[in-house]
């Protein structure tokens, strides 16, 4: 029904003279007001003392502001106190961009806070920028926080690994090195900006790099700080979501004689290497005997294959007439001289010595 329409029948019941009539209309009237007022003084109770807050702080908030929060589950206490403490602060931030932050899931008071330091460290900070940074899960007071009181950052991470980075110079001696880099939280970089993990990382690399460029271990030691200044020349902050302001080499200490160590790892190597060459010779030959032998074993067999046609050379000579019967025994009898001869000298060296009295 709309609202004219209610009024023009409220209007024509209190002219209606009927007693039969009035009382009943005037009895639902009575309820209906009675009703209307309880709400009022309900919503009245339960955003007054915020209202007033509100009010007497000049950061004032309408009641139905605070009821259209309530009505988007937006909790009224965190943006009145947020609006309180900027415009305490001389910042003017609405209360609708403060309840579109909370409505976007992100940290109204940690935004005011951080704007309101960042105001007072005549920091550039834009409220867009600082609910951006809180949106994209960034610390945005810590990062303001950063950027008036630097922190510094142990390279290598000790709860992370190694708490030094270990490095070899040119002439084989291992160097540990650990170093403390100072740091400032760049707000113009802070969305997208690499972490400190990425400054870690490169400041390692760096120090490596150093290191491993410097021809003697003991020009690193008499001069650590040109670990320094060559790894802050080279702009490692660049893309991240930090200014360094400072790397200082904390402790350098001597590690061991890598140089030897692969010295020796290359010698037994080498070593192993001459053992299986030699060991490969070495089956070669043992290959080249058993082939010899074999060979020895055939040339034997050739002469056996071949004393045994001797017989048959002889028996045809006889029949041939080529051999007679007188040559066959002087042969006979030189055969047997040949062999009395070599046994008399096989026996004259198988003798002992006498012994000496």
């Amino acid at each position: 029904m709309p609202i004219y329409a209610f009024l023009a029948l409220v209007v024509g019941v209190a002219a209606d003279t009927s007693p039969s009539y009035r009382t009943p209309v005037y009895a639902f009237l009575a309820i209906l007001v009675g009703v209307v007022v309880l709400i009022f003084a309900a919503i009245f109770i339960t955003f007054f003392r915020l209202w007033l807050r509100a009010l007497l702080s000049g950061a004032t908030v309408g009641m139905g502001s605070l009821v259209g929060m309530s009505l988007r589950k937006v909790n009224p206490s965190v943006i009145v106190d947020s609006r309180i403490m900027a415009v305490k602060a001389g910042l003017n931030i609405s209360t609708n961009e403060l309840e579109t932050h909370y409505l976007a899931s992100g940290n109204v008071v940690r935004v005011v806070q951080a704007l309101i330091a960042a105001n007072k460290a005549n920091i550039p900070l834009t409220f867009q920028k600082a609910t951006a940074i809180d949106l994209a899960g960034r610390d945005v007071l810590d990062a303001v926080q950063t950027s008036v009181r630097p922190k510094v950052i142990d390279c290598p991470d000790p709860t992370k690994g190694p708490s030094t980075v270990a490095a070899v110079a040119m002439d084989g001696i291992q160097l540990k090195a650990k170093a403390r880099v100072t740091v400032r939280t760049n707000i113009n970089t802070l969305v997208g900006g690499a972490t400190e993990e990425t400054i870690i990382a490169r400041v390692g690399e760096g120090i490596v790099t150093t290191i491993g460029s410097a021809e003697s271990h003991k020009r690193v030691l008499e001069n650590p700080d040109t670990i320094s200044k060559t790894v802050l020349n080279r702009g490692l902050d660049a893309g991240t979501a930090f200014e360094i302001l400072s790397i200082d080499i904390a402790d350098v200490d001597v590690g061991e004689n890598i140089g030897a160590q692969l010295q020796i790892m290359q010698a037994e190597a080498d070593k192993q290497i001459a053992q299986a060459r030699a060991e490969e010779r070495r089956a070669m030959a043992r290959a080249r005997e058993q082939e010899m032998q074999a060979l020895v074993v055939e040339m034997r067999a050739r002469v056996v294959e071949a004393e045994a046609e001797v017989p048959k050379a002889m028996a045809e000579a006889f029949r041939s007439g080529n051999l007679g019967v007188m040559d066959y025994f002087r042969m006979k009898n030189i055969n047997a001289d040949t062999d009395m001869r070599e046994a008399i000298a096989k026996a004259g060296k198988e003798q002992p010595k006498p012994t000496e009295q």
